[in-house]
């Protein structure tokens, strides 16, 4: 009986920042559509990626354990004894105390392996070589104190840059949630000969309205339009937080 899934040569890097409570994810792959398929957060609980010959199922099957309490070692125990084809699978949870495990299964393609840290998972299956995961994790680790969602880009960057996986990247996804119910940042490349380079130039036109695309729930009465956002904040100037939109509207 052949595993039930779609066959990945993937690599991820997945994030608890402590000071923020944000959990990002981002990862590339040579099918289409990756964010679709592998990378599941719920916030202020964990994240969990499921990849190789991945089973999509089992990224709502972890969200689910996480949000029941359990550790991310006891969500990824129980994942594995689910999975009659759980060597065909490459999965990482990062729990709501920033405990991160992974499991890389025996019939993953090589290069494949993990990285796990406090906080952080680098992983990766058919790449071509262990640097392309462990340059995301030092790409990772040097940026310390910059936004979570600016460390997880530049590190599935250097993953590229140092050799990314065999036959090429033709999709990417950067996925960011805070503390509401909805996605931060949801960035996806569907299908494209340089996604990681595409995912870069949305990033870059999408972090000026982070902030905005935060606040417009809760304060639709004074934010205006993206156009008019912008045009308050002076050159150069960080986006403006939610808490100075709520000081405006006092």
């Amino acid at each position: 009986m052949m595993p039930i899934g779609e066959e990945f040569s993937t690599f991820a890097i997945s994030a608890r920042c402590p000071e923020t409570g944000k959990y990002g994810v981002a990862i590339s792959t040579r099918p289409m559509c990756v964010g679709a398929r592998c990378p599941f957060i719920v916030p202020g609980l964990g994240v969990v990626v499921t990849m190789a010959v991945t089973d999509p199922r089992l990224g709502p099957l972890g969200t689910r354990l996480l949000e029941l309490g359990y550790s991310a070692q006891r969500v990824l125990d129980e994942i594995a004894a689910s999975d009659p084809h759980i060597e065909h699978r490459q999965i990482s949870v990062i729990d709501r105390d920033g405990n991160a495990v992974a499991r890389t299964g025996a019939a993953n393609k090589d290069w494949s392996g993990h990285f796990c840290e406090p906080d952080m998972v680098a992983m990766g299956n058919g790449l071509i070589s262990e640097r392309t995961a462990s340059a995301m994790r030092d790409v990772y680790r040097a940026m310390a104190g910059q936004p979570v969602e600016a460390r997880l880009m530049a590190a599935l960057e250097a993953g590229r840059d140092a050799g990314g996986q065999h036959g090429g990247q033709h999709s990417a996804a950067l996925l960011v949630y805070h503390a509401q119910p909805y996605a931060l940042i949801d960035l996806r490349v569907d299908e494209h000969d340089e996604p990681i380079g595409e995912l870069r130039r949305l990033f870059e036109l999408y972090k000026p309205l982070v902030d905005y695309y935060e606040t417009r729930p809760w304060q639709p009465h004074i934010i205006g339009s993206e156009a008019e956002w912008l045009a308050r904040r002076a050159p150069g100037e960080a986006s403006p937080g939610v808490g100075s939109v709520k000081e405006e509207a006092a």
